[in-house]
């Protein structure tokens, strides 16, 4: 009884001294939910699974302490009133640093609570006026469709034949504006645009008179702006089906399984932004980031090599600013302008450091590695990797 009663007195003991390491707890608002779930359930992963590797070590070291991070995930459901709710909370929590949202209408309606919280968040929607002056709260946190659809353009040209496009989006401001960009980068390139302004209805299922309308232009390339894995797999099917045999592709990221299981063959050749993180030049660090997630979640994600990225960079610069930039985000901007690191995920470590200056006047986006890929049985293969730079 004597050794059981020490034992419980040390567990007792030990839990004390858990309790009492201070916690850093880190926001994600994202849609967790509905055709666009997989974008923001890889924040959420990723977040979670960077978290469990830090706590698993001890915590993060910021000044003198050493903090536990907490990851608290709210679903906004692809809904910007639902989404503004959301951030309430967050902050009202006296979180200051918050993950997601995933498109222009959820954010649009969370910048309001961020700026007035004094928080900050790192946002995966690429409209410019969120991250350029006068807005300084959100940091874009992955490759814009505006930055990787010209360089898409000029390798398709260039290595492909391509001479001729078409676009088709879904019928929503995210899918529209970055619509507009590629349309705009496509003409500077000389590309000749066959099919302008096609769009579809959210909730479609049958995308057989969309696509046909857009193939009969006869374009060498169809880029589905904006799209999401479930609506490009459909998409996809339907081109193959109706019996275009031309290039497909899209600047936002997608999901292999989505695509194997829902488009099977037709989603051969498919090109897409992907993960930062690719195979051929993971560290060991992130190899076992790879390890960790695939244990949590079942699966491995392509988006996750570059939704990776979000919490690192929160916490790597809350580790150069200092603690007191943990309640005070006006430290974490200012030590932005300058920081650089030795990038952990990419062989060769990179310089790591937050850009965008030319798109923004600012540097309020992380400098996530561009990389292209392509889609092949079943899995995806990188064509190029670049950098916003």
């Amino acid at each position: 009884m004597k050794i059981k009663a020490l034992i419980g007195c040390f567990l007792l003991a030990a839990g004390g001294l858990f309790a009492d390491q201070p916690v850093l707890k880190i926001g994600v608002d994202a849609v967790m939910s509905g055709y666009a779930a997989s974008w923001g359930l890889v924040n959420k992963y990723s977040a979670e699974t960077t978290a469990a590797m830090i706590n698993a070590a001890g915590g993060w070291k910021i000044g003198d302490k050493v903090y536990k991070v907490e990851i608290v995930a709210l679903d906004d459901k692809l809904d910007p009133q639902l989404s503004a709710s959301n951030m309430e909370k967050l902050t009202s929590m006296g979180i200051k640093y918050i993950i997601g949202p995933n498109v222009d209408t959820t954010e649009g309606a969370d910048i309001p609570v961020v700026e007035k919280a004094k928080a900050m968040n790192i946002v995966f929607s690429y409209n410019k006026e969120f991250y350029a002056l006068p807005r300084t709260a959100s940091i874009l946190g992955m490759i814009a469709s505006y930055q990787a659809g010209p360089v898409m353009y000029k390798y398709l040209m260039e290595k492909k034949g391509v001479k001729k496009i078409a676009f088709l989006a879904r019928n929503e401001a995210d899918p529209l504006n970055q619509m507009k960009e590629g349309e705009a980068a496509a003409k500077a390139l000389g590309l000749e645009i066959v099919s302008t302004g096609g769009t579809y209805e959210p909730g479609t299922t049958d995308f057989s008179a969309s696509i046909q309308a857009v193939i009969a232009k006869g374009p060498d390339l169809i880029d589905l702006s904006g799209v999401a894995p479930p609506d490009a797999a459909l998409l996809l099917k339907a081109a193959r089906e109706s019996g275009y045999k031309g290039l497909l592709c899209t600047e936002t990221a997608q999901d292999a399984k989505v695509l194997s299981q829902s488009a099977g063959a037709a989603a051969e050749g498919f090109i897409s932004v992907g993960g930062a993180s690719t195979p051929a030049i993971q560290t060991p660090y992130m190899q076992a980031f790879v390890k960790e997630y695939i244990k949590r979640v079942g699966e491995w994600n392509d988006e996750a090599g570059t939704k990776v990225y979000a919490l690192e960079m929160i916490l790597r610069t809350l580790q150069k600013a200092g603690p007191a930039a943990i309640n005070d985000t006006a430290l974490f901007k200012k030590t932005m302008e300058t920081f650089t690191i030795p990038n952990p995920f990419v062989k060769g470590n990179p310089p790591l450091k937050f850009v965008g200056k030319a798109y923004f006047q600012q540097p309020h986006q992380i400098g996530v590695p561009m990389v292209v890929n392509e889609y092949h049985n079943g899995d995806f293969q990188p064509l190029f990797i670049g950098n916003v730079d």
